[in-house]
């Protein structure tokens, strides 16, 4: 029996490096003609057929003695010094400072190396990383004109707390009566900032004149309850009783995603246990956002002046935030803990549609965290109560804050998702 045909037995593994080296350099060479089409040639260091020359430089130097490399270092310091003169030159003639064009041609000097010694995906990711950032030089720009300080000593901050202070603190249980840890504390924090984190940041620099349906999406995964507590008081402001109640149901659809994903985070158990629950409810209520945004599309509304939420969030890794999520966090453990050993699962049941009138999350994370003498139905259901409790509170803050004009749909919209909530508990 023959065998198959392999056309990699053909040519040796050196003829595939090389291809591949020469194509990787020519990429990059092109991506530099293209970005600099509009700059006079005379002034430019080089572009497609330049790089492809270096990198083919790189290889034959390398292949040459790749195990001293000594042959790979001198034209490493020839093309080094060549670069430096160009860049003084540059800077003398054009007073312009930029390193992008040197540091890729360096990079695309060492690609025989990296093909040789590292896997081909590295190297792949390793030339779609340039080629993406070298295109994004003008949103990095925008983007760093948008800036403060106070941002990067957020952005410190949240570091701080996810790579220092949480692997520094210990696991065990700082009481043997309940099942709570400093590390499990502070995951939660860290847990709920993050998420909130993304959401605020996508708000502020990305999306930061969004309009009704993008508000209530991005709300929804900073917190569901203060996007619906905010957009019921613009609806005073602005006459979309649709658009501005399909925001807040949006919002609302994204608290499911946000607690399941919790849940994949801290307890995969239970995040298969809502999943079908949480599922349903999330269609459900894109449902209704979509019948609503459908609606206003057929008779618009009066005012269709852009709606946004002026980054009105506030940032969600101050300190007083993070210690109020804390005293949620420690009194809910506490809390639910005594629950548990008085009252059982019913206690536990109870308390999950109390403390809808709180912030939720602390709760759950608890939920999700500690060991309870309870079935695992019983926390989902505990959940699902608490969502639904949840609900409840942003209708009625829906009702009173909002213009009459989004009562009804409110009410509706609203209705629906806490009988759906409340016959989930008694089917789980």
């Amino acid at each position: 029996m023959q065998s198959s045909f392999d056309i990699s037995t053909i040519f040796p593994d050196d003829f595939y490096r090389f291809i591949v080296v020469v194509l990787f350099s020519l990429l990059l060479g092109v991506e530099q003609r293209i970005k600099n089409s509009k700059r006079e040639s005379s002034k430019l260091f080089g572009t497609d057929r330049t790089f492809t020359f270096i990198g083919i430089l790189g290889f034959a130097l390398y292949v040459i003695q790749p195990t001293t490399l000594i042959p790979f270092m001198l034209g490493a310091l020839l093309i080094g010094g060549f670069l430096l003169g160009f860049y003084l030159k540059k800077m003398t003639l054009e007073k312009r400072y930029g390193m992008t064009t040197i540091v890729l041609a360096l990079i695309t000097y060492c690609l025989a190396p990296l093909i040789y010694t590292q896997p081909y995906w590295l190297v792949i990711l390793l030339v779609v990383v340039l080629l993406i950032f070298e295109e994004m030089k003008e949103s990095f720009i925008t983007f760093s004109k948008k800036m403060n300080s106070q941002e990067f000593s957020t952005l410190a901050k949240f570091l701080v707390m996810t790579g220092v202070v949480l692997p520094l603190l210990p696991k065990e249980s700082i009481s043997s009566v309940i099942d709570f840890s400093l590390y499990k504390f502070w995951l939660a924090i860290v847990a709920i900032s993050g998420i909130s984190y993304s959401s605020y940041l996508l708000k502020k620099y990305v999306f930061p004149k969004s309009g009704v349906v993008l508000t209530g999406i991005l709300g929804g995964m900073y917190s569901s309850t203060a996007t619906t507590f905010i957009l019921s008081k613009k609806s005073r402001e602005n006459n979309q009783p649709r658009s501005i109640s399909a925001s807040i149901i949006l919002a609302t659809s994204m608290m499911f995603v946000r607690i399941f994903v919790l849940a994949l985070i801290f307890n995969k158990v239970i995040a298969m246990k809502i999943a079908p629950a949480f599922g349903i409810l999330f269609l459900v209520s894109l449902i209704i956002a979509g019948f609503l945004i459908w609606l206003d599309k057929k008779h618009p509304d009066v005012d269709t002046k852009s709606l946004h939420l002026d980054n009105q969030m506030g940032n969600p890794l101050e300190l007083k935030t993070a210690f109020i999520f804390g005293a949620l966090f420690v009194f809910f453990s506490i809390l639910t803990h005594y629950v548990n050993q008085m009252y059982s699962a019913n206690g536990i049941k109870i308390l999950s549609y109390l403390v809808g009138v709180t912030d939720i999350d602390p709760f759950i994370i608890n939920i999700f965290q500690s060991k309870f003498d309870v079935s695992t139905s019983v926390l989902v259901v505990a959940i699902v109560n608490a969502v639904t409790s949840n609900n409840i509170l942003k209708m009625i803050y829906a009702i009173i804050l909002s213009a009459k004009s989004i009562h009804k749909y409110i009410i509706v919209a609203f209705s629906i998702l806490i009988a759906l909530g409340i016959l989930f508990s008694f089917l789980i």
